[in-house]
């Protein structure tokens, strides 16, 4: 259902030049009709008012019963810091975050994480942007397994693809909960991204690829 927050949210990312139409490749190869680059939010505003919206999700999802957050390198590093801010400012849950570097930092304290150093039987969440085929996921997991004994039970997106993963009938995140048993929340669905601009009637052409591309590599609910 395409609630008023919703549409605030695809209003803000549009705004922003996050949520864009045209022809992109995404990670796995395929040509979208729609993009979404968080790397494109670029001033003070915009990063604290993506992390109300990443903060209020985790509040109403799994409110407090969490240890830290982590941020995949590079984008999950701002999401994962603005959302952090955002949960001690607007709900005074002041929890420890931490993401990790693409190289090992050979001098100095060492190691690949950077912040908060996780500790066996941590209950840690996963702030990231999007997932198209669940690659990203994959490559975390293992970062985070190998720092300690930890636990990740929930992970938060802007956008869910509802796209069709490595396996036919399962979407990426049906693949995600079911490979780590991690629950996939997005603050929107490209089902919501559809219907609000079918609700502004000046989308017709971007309407049309869209139907196309989610017939063809969507799974929708």
């Amino acid at each position: 259902m395409l609630t008023e927050s919703k549409k605030e949210f695809i209003e803000f990312m549009m705004s922003a030049d996050v949520l864009r139409f045209g022809e992109f490749k995404t990670k796995s190869g395929r040509l979208t009709p729609y993009f979404v680059n968080t790397g494109n939010y670029k001033t003070g505003k915009q990063i604290a008012t993506l992390g109300k919206f990443y903060s209020n999700l985790i509040k109403e999802t799994c409110g407090n019963q969490f240890d830290c957050m982590f941020g995949p390198a590079y984008k999950g590093i701002p999401l994962v810091t603005a959302t952090a801010a955002s949960l001690a400012i607007e709900y005074d849950m002041d929890k420890p975050y931490f993401f990790n570097r693409k190289e090992v930092k050979d001098h100095g304290e060492g190691g690949n994480l950077v912040g908060y150093q996780p500790k066996d039987k941590d209950r840690v969440i996963i702030i990231e942007d999007v997932i198209t085929a669940g690659t990203a996921i994959r490559e975390t997991m293992p970062i985070l397994k190998n720092a300690a004994d930890i636990v990740v039970e929930h992970m938060f997106i802007s956008v869910n693809r509802c796209e069709v993963g490595q396996v036919a009938g399962k979407t990426a995140v049906m693949e995600v909960s079911q490979e780590f048993g991690i629950e996939v929340h997005s603050i929107i669905s490209v089902q919501d991204i559809y219907e609000y601009l079918k609700q502004q009637g000046i989308y017709d052409n971007i309407l049309k690829d869209m139907q196309r591309y989610m017939e063809q590599y969507c799974i929708l609910s």
